[in-house]
Order: structure tokens, then sequence, then C-alpha cells
């Protein structure tokens, strides 16, 4: 989500202070997603840097779905080179009723995987929510998860973010981390889908899932909440989902407190394959006027300090969320920020979103590109084979650069997108010596001699 104003917010929210049934768990077999030295990885053992965009806001109201068909899915691949979708999906759609789930709901969600299957885009499931759920005017969870007085009580606020302020809203998620009915309530949630996605053959397609957007503390410590509540949280909604789909990758989220810059309190959990999952945006530009290039080292600042807390985490990172408005000035200078400080550190990142219309949409209410776009197509490293140190894009010179320390043999491939609309008449390319070879917008080079290695790209 956009987290607007958040100065503002920070000031306000922080004056707050079924069991699940048995599964027979499938038949283990090697994950083809995995974490370790720091990164995702593949069946192959390289590391994967995922580059893609949240599809989409449209997702958080009924009908649950946008405008995207098929060809969007390709639009993302082809178009843009982009490699991965966070595929936003809604708990009031899932399951209106309690104990009742929507299949056909769960049929369309299948669908938009089949779809990014066969734009062989990876995928990352969200369970998405803004100011706790639809009885507020918020997205997320059903109106039945919370007690009817606190909708009855609530009084509504403008900007829509204040609204978390709201002893009432405090109040739902209060009950969504320590009622041990809603906690199962929600795994069980997140099981159904599970339990339909591992029943298709997404494999090489769903990467992981991110159990729950901007987590928010209610009226609890922040400074303890992520210890106290969304550990424990967590841990009970990852063993629910790996109980049928043991080869997912967990993308955990810090508190949405996270956001306004103030750093995780999250220590180690008890599980493997983690990838730490934060947001990236620049508080003054939330408030709508813009960005100031003067904040750039912020933002990278930022993010390397988001880097230090995933390598604390013994995690990846992967920035689930940036993005800006065009029309709010500064676009340029705002998302090359972002593009520098998540290359500085070799992350992955998610732009929000790829919606039609104004905002921070890539394109506008008649499908053409806006301006934003042109800062979210770049050379970027799609699979690494060893250990990724960065990759950097001069934007005057269109010189690309990815620095790593091969691992394996010299014929295991890293891949690099090279988006045709920047080097139109090809490239050059410097790797010391090692094999390239060209299909379409994307390189394949074998292993360079020497370690660390540095590839440079060019345009012909």
């Amino acid at each position: 989500m956009r987290p607007s104003i958040a100065l503002t917010f920070l000031l306000i929210s922080l004056s707050l202070s079924m069991d699940l049934g048995c599964a027979t768990p499938p038949e283990r077999v090697d994950p083809t997603w995995r974490v370790s030295e720091g990164f995702i990885r593949d069946s192959r053992g390289r590391a994967v840097i995922m580059r893609g965009v949240n599809l989409s806001g449209a997702h958080k109201s009924k009908p649950y779905f946008g405008f995207h068909r098929a060809e969007d899915f390709l639009r993302v691949r082809q178009a843009w080179g982009l490699n991965s979708v966070r595929l936003l999906v809604s708990w009031s759609g899932l399951e209106p009723k309690q104990n009742s789930y929507d299949l056909a709901y769960l049929d369309k969600l299948v669908e938009r995987v089949r779809w990014a299957k066969a734009a062989k885009l990876m995928v990352v499931l969200d369970m998405h929510q803004d100011v706790y759920g639809e009885g507020f005017g918020g997205n997320g969870a059903p109106r039945w998860t919370c007690d009817e007085k606190h909708y009855k009580a609530h009084e509504p606020r403008s900007p829509w973010f204040l609204n978390y302020a709201s002893p009432q809203v405090a109040a739902c998620f209060d009950d969504l981390y320590q009622d041990p009915k809603k906690v199962a309530s929600f795994a069980a949630a997140w099981r159904k889908v599970a339990q339909r996605m591992i029943a298709e053959d997404f494999s090489e397609t769903i990467v992981g899932f991110d159990p729950l957007n901007e987590p928010h503390w209610g009226s609890y410590s922040v400074a303890a909440f992520e210890k106290d509540r969304l550990a424990p949280f967590y841990e009970t909604v990852v063993k629910a989902v790996r109980e049928v789909a043991p080869g997912w990758i967990v993308f955990a989220e810090p508190s949405s407190s996270r956001n306004l810059g103030l750093r995780t309190s999250l220590k180690r959990l008890s599980f493997d394959n983690v990838v730490y999952a934060p947001h990236s945006y620049d508080t003054a530009a939330e408030q709508g006027n813009g960005f100031d290039p003067a904040r750039r080292d912020s933002v990278i600042g930022n993010i390397a300090l988001l880097a230090k807390e995933a390598h604390a985490l013994n995690a990846a990172l992967w920035i689930g969320e940036y993005g800006g408005s065009p029309e709010d000035g500064g676009i340029e200078a705002y998302l090359e920020a972002q593009y520098t400080g998540a290359g500085a550190v070799a992350a992955s990142t998610m732009y929000w979103e790829y919606n039609r219309g104004g905002g921070y949409d890539l394109v506008d209410k008649d499908g053409k590109e806006r301006a934003n776009l042109e800062q979210i197509v770049r050379p970027y490293p799609p699979r690494v084979a060893g250990n990724p140190i960065s990759y950097s894009f001069d934007q005057t010179a269109s010189r690309f650069e990815l620095r790593f320390t091969p691992k394996g043999a010299a014929d295991r491939q890293t891949e690099i997108v090279i988006p045709q609309r920047i080097y139109p008449s090809g490239v050059n390319v410097d790797c010391g010596g090692c094999n390239v070879t060209q299909q379409g917008q994307r390189l394949f080079l074998s292993q360079p001699t020497t370690s660390p290695a540095t590839i440079a790209i060019t345009p012909r």
C-alpha cells in the first residue's frame, strides 16, 4: 500500500501505546526454491534476483480482481523484461463467511497464477490488508473476523491512513494476533490457498508467500510487537501452510512501523527459508510533494540498513513495495535512488503497482505507459551463478555492471536482462573472457575466470 503522510501517521499511531485439523504432509522432495547465503536460490543453486510488480490494488475490493488478463502478464515479462509478480490475495474474497470458502474466487486466483506460469513469471502470494479489513472501509479481513461493536463505534477519519489510530481498528488487530480462534482462522485460510495451489503444477512458478501485508501493532507496544505478537503469529501461519506446501519460501514482513523509519526488532525465526520483506518509501515523497533529490542518499542508506536487518535474520532481502507518482515530481530521481540502493546490496524489488490510472500506476486509464515506467525497465541479473555483490546502472552511459563471486562449474550460467528499448542496437559485454549467448532480451554467460568477477555491459 502507499503509506502516505507517514510522519503524521507515526505521531498519531504512537499515541496508542480451531483447531487447524489434521493434514497428511505431501511426500518431501527437494524444493525448487530455497534461501542460502543471503539469497533466494533456484534448483541449480544460482542466486535469484526478483524484479517485478505488485498486481494489484484492484485485488483489494470486490470483485477482488482487476482488468488483467493473460496478455498483461506477458506484457510484464516480454515488454518490460520483469520476472515476477507479487499477487495480492484477499481474505474477504476467499472466506466471505466463516468456514465457508469461495471456490470461484480460488479458481480465479489459480487462473492468474496459470497466466504467470505461461509468461514465465515467478509469483509471491501476498495476503493483503489496509486498515485491517472491509468492516472499517479498508481491505483484507472479512467483516466476521471482528466484533460488530468495533465497527459501529468506529468514526471514519480522513485521510484514510489516520484510521490506523482508531481504538476500534487497534482492537481488531489485537484480536487477530491474540485470539487463538482468529489466528487459527487466518492460518486455515492460508492453508486453503496452499492446498489449491499445490494441486497445480506451480513448483517453478510460486516461490512462496507473504503472510500479511504491513502488519500493524494494534494497541500493543511498537517496540515489543514483533517479538511478542508478530513472530508467534508467523510461527502458526507458516506451520499451517508448510504442512501442505513445504517448499514455499516465507516472505516475512516487519511491522508496518518499519515504513516510518523504526528499525525492526524481529529476531531469527525458528523456520528456515526466510526472506525479509520490508517496503521502501520516502516519507517526504509520500506527503504528495514529490521527491527531493537531496534525499537520494537517505533512500539508499535506508536500503543498506534493510540489508543489514536481513543479514541478522539469516534471510534474503526482497523489497515488497516501492513506488512513486510522476504527477508529484522528481520521479526519475526517486526511482533511480531505489534502483541504486537495491543494486548496491543486490536486493530483489517489487514496484507498486501495475494498474491503470493515476498515482503510482505504471499505465494510464487507456493502458498507455506512464513516465514512472521508464525507470522500471532497466537491466538486472535475474540469475547469478554465485554470490552477488552488487549491480548498478549508469543511465547516462547505459552501462550496466554486475559484481559477484562465481561458484560452480565453468558452464554454470549467469543471466542478465538487457531491455531492447535501452539497447536497440545490441550490447558489448566485458566479462573477462567468458562465453556469451543471447536469447531475445536475455544474456547467458559462462563463469568468468576471475573472482570476484565484474560483468560490464554497454551499448554497441
